[in-house]
């Protein structure tokens, strides 16, 4: 199945030549998306007096900012990342100015705060799509492509644990309007500093813009991706659930998923250093699979501990899933659309993740806690035995297809 690497390291991955000056830049804008998650329902509720209306902000800025990314990376794909990025940043962290101003006292107007929040999310630079395809261009063969992208991976885990985090310290000194204003500052800069490294490729030609992007063959890296979503959203509130249920002290509910954001870190690490004999097709049904075995049984724990030690467990397969999720749409790609074929997959985890959210707040409270793990992780299972019905096809009709055929067009 796979052997182990010596080399290449990681730390060989960031020795090539622009690659930790650029991946350094795009994490400091992706930290933007870290932050402003926490920032904007706690600016709206201080500023409108009311959670219903920083439901429904967030909803309509995630909502744009997840539906549309595949179009922004269409305009990144189609004039390059240099000519595209940078003035979707801008609009982006203007917009934000403008919601951090609308929120910086109470009596903000629900309608212009909702409105300016929906229009930044419209704005919002598909920038991990992107320092993703440029893994590819940046990394010499494919062993250190896999390092890179389980690096890659790997950070995004971190950068969700630090942003929140960053924001409460925000908040012991400045309005929670204050926090907006730190992701529209990171976004711009970090956009600012990618755009500029030398390793970016240049603007496309005419002759390979506006090429579709191969769907067939990126469809099991979308659904999977579109189930692990949803378990991982759920996992959040069901955690809560359980400390409540056992009578635990919610505080400790964080250290429980973080558990989970471990293990994660720590197979995306491991992952990325295996010499893998299997396709990722295959790889990716192998990975998601036991992670929803794993958190369909996590329900049945005695304890929040014994619970804390299966989400670990669960979580070594998240950030292995997801990469290779990316890998393979890389792989599926052409040159000129691997943006977009990386913005398909990230759609998946985030309409996911919302589609996951609501439907554990709507059977939480009319199920079995139990049954509630296990659909949530039979949601991962499901979309891992579909990608593997559609793997299983694929290879059917390639084992079936004479040579004969194959050059007919």
């Amino acid at each position: 199945m796979s052997t182990p690497l010596s080399r290449p390291s990681y730390a060989a991955v960031l020795r090539v030549p622009q690659a930790r000056r650029t991946f350094t830049a795009a994490l400091t804008a992706r930290l933007s998306y870290a932050t402003v998650g926490l920032a904007v329902p706690l600016a709206v509720t201080a500023a409108t007096g009311s959670w219903a209306v920083s439901g429904v902000v967030l909803s309509l800025f995630g909502a744009a900012t997840v539906l549309l990314m595949p179009l922004r990376a269409a305009l990144v794909d189609r004039h390059g990342p240099r000519r595209a990025l940078l003035p979707m940043s801008v609009l982006y962290g203007v917009l934000l100015a403008l919601l951090a101003a609308l929120t910086w006292h109470p009596g903000a107007p629900a309608a212009a705060v909702a409105g300016t929040a929906a229009l930044a999310g419209c704005c919002a630079p598909p920038l991990g799509p992107a320092m993703r395809a440029l893994w590819s261009r940046l990394m010499p063969d494919e062993g250190m492509a896999r390092r890179a992208y389980s690096l890659d991976a790997v950070a995004e885990e971190l950068l969700y644990v630090s942003g929140p985090a960053l924001v409460g310290v925000l908040l012991g000194v400045a309005p929670a309007a204050a926090g907006i204003l730190l992701s529209a500052a990171l976004n711009v800069a970090g956009t600012c500093a990618f755009v500029t490294s030398p390793a970016l490729p240049g603007p496309r030609s005419a002759a390979r813009r506006g090429r579709p992007v191969p769907v067939r063959g990126l469809l099991p890296a979308v659904v999977v991706a579109l189930g692990l979503g949803l378990a991982i959203s759920a996992v959040e509130l069901l955690v809560l659930a359980f400390a409540a249920a056992h009578s635990y002290d919610t505080a400790l509910v964080p250290w429980a998923l973080g558990a989970l954001s471990v293990g994660s870190a720590l197979g995306g690490l491991a992952v990325g250093a295996v010499r893998w004999r299997a396709p990722a097709r295959t790889r990716l049904c192998r990975f998601a699979a036991p992670f929803g075995l794993v958190l369909a049984a996590a329900g049945a724990a005695p304890g929040l501990w014994t619970l804390s030690a299966v989400l670990a467990l669960a979580g070594a397969f998240i950030a292995p899933a997801l990469t290779t999720a990316y890998l393979l749409a890389d792989e599926t790609a052409t040159e000129d659309t691997r943006i977009r074929a990386g913005a398909w997959v990230n759609t998946g985890v985030n309409a996911g993740s919302s589609a996951g959210a609501l439907a554990a707040g709507l059977l939480i409270d009319r199920l079995p806690l139990p049954l509630c793990f296990a659909l949530a992780g039979g949601s991962a299972l499901a979309t891992a035995a579909a990608a593997t019905v559609r793997v299983t096809a694929a290879g059917r009709t390639a084992r079936t297809t004479t040579p004969a055929a194959t050059d007919r067009g």
